[in-house]
């Protein structure tokens, strides 16, 4: 398994100090990012949030691997590593008030975040087939948990890419726990990674707790699927809080004494302090950073409080470029229930 903290100095890295200090500042940006979404639903300001505290290092350093035209794939928890891509929070923010993706005018290579379980991997390794079509040399990265990994269509999505040599890298953020079943009973494999075997290409284990380690690993990953071999790379992390905001832990969760405490520990505090101990940054460096962050999330929910709501019927919107009789019918009831009964008064 690759790992850097604890085994390698910076001087025995691909990477230099400001590598390392990028690595932080998203890290220390996405931790506040969390907090504070965290802290908005609870004030219902939106209906629910999936929080990834404990995973920042998993998707900080999978984003920095990226390179600029690579397709990212997200989840519903790769908040984190949208943002890191050049994602406003400002549109993660909205898309968790229930707006359309995405607010904002960007052209970053992102595709809408996935909320069904699995749903987005056959399309990542769709649009990997398709850069070999069309002669491109981009690659698809999707994101996953543990748990998507039991669903057919993450079997789907790497059978195809197997086949097919897409240039897909597959990554999985092991957190151990799919909502509240653990790892080892929902699959007897002895890791997540070996089952990339079955579908003839390789599969890589590193330490998900740390973000150089992550990023070493998916750039290399990258640049073998673009040489048409797909990869999938099990990071391995932890969820430290609950699975999203109506679960529980608490309810089927206790310590768990057969993790490594390396995986256990606050990736944020852990990539910190080994900052500190190579020299790179100090206590100031950490602490204008998340005064920089504060800043920059109060104008992002400043800017998502301005966005006026849409109609409903803007769901329509981004399904098909010309929408088909069908749909023209369902939207055209919806707009007459909601003119009739505005059962949730709609501001508009």
């Amino acid at each position: 398994m690759n790992r850097i903290i604890g085994e390698r100095g910076l001087a025995e890295t691909p990477f230099d100090a400001e590598d390392a200090r990028a690595a932080l500042t998203d890290m220390l940006r996405t931790r506040r990012f969390d907090e504070r979404a965290l802290a908005l639903q609870r004030r219902g300001w939106m209906s629910g949030y999936p929080p990834f505290t404990g995973q920042e290092a998993a998707q900080i350093g999978a984003a920095h691997a990226m390179a600029e035209d690579d397709w990212l794939f997200p989840t519903y928890r790769s908040n984190a590593l949208q943002i890191a891509r050049g994602v406003p929070m400002s549109d993660i923010l909205l898309f968790r008030r229930g707006f359309p993706e995405y607010h904002s005018d960007h052209e970053i290579p992102v595709f809408p975040q996935a909320v069904p379980i699995a749903s987005q991997i056959p399309h990542a390794a769709g649009a990997g087939m398709a850069a070999n079509y069309e002669d491109e040399d981009y690659a698809s990265l999707v994101c996953f948990g543990d748990g998507a990994t039991s669903e057919g269509d993450f079997h789907e999505g790497l059978n195809f890419a197997g086949v097919f040599d897409a240039p897909t890298v597959f990554f999985c953020e092991n957190n151990a726990w799919a909502i509240s079943l653990p790892r080892e009973k929902q699959t007897a494999s002895e890791s997540i990674a070996v089952k990339a075997g079955a579908y003839g290409f390789d599969g890589i284990q590193v330490d998900g707790n740390d973000p150089l380690a992550v990023r070493e690993t998916v750039a290399d990953a990258l640049e073998t699927a673009r040489d048409g071999e797909p990869v999938l790379v099990e990071a391995l992390t932890y969820r430290r809080g609950a699975h999203t905001t109506a679960d529980d832990p608490s309810a089927y969760r206790e310590e768990d004494p057969d993790l490594p405490e390396w995986r256990k520990r606050d990736p944020v505090e852990r990539f910190a302090e080994w900052c500190r101990e190579q020299g790179i940054v100090g206590q100031s460096f950490v602490d204008e950073t998340i005064d920089e962050a504060n800043e920059e999330l109060a104008d992002a929910v400043d800017l998502a409080e301005s966005v006026p709501r849409p109609e409903p019927e803007d769901v329509f919107d981004a399904a098909y470029e010309e929408l088909p009789p069908e749909l023209e019918r369902q939207r055209a009831e919806l707009r007459a229930f909601v003119d009739e009964h505005d059962p949730y008064e709609l501001d508009r």
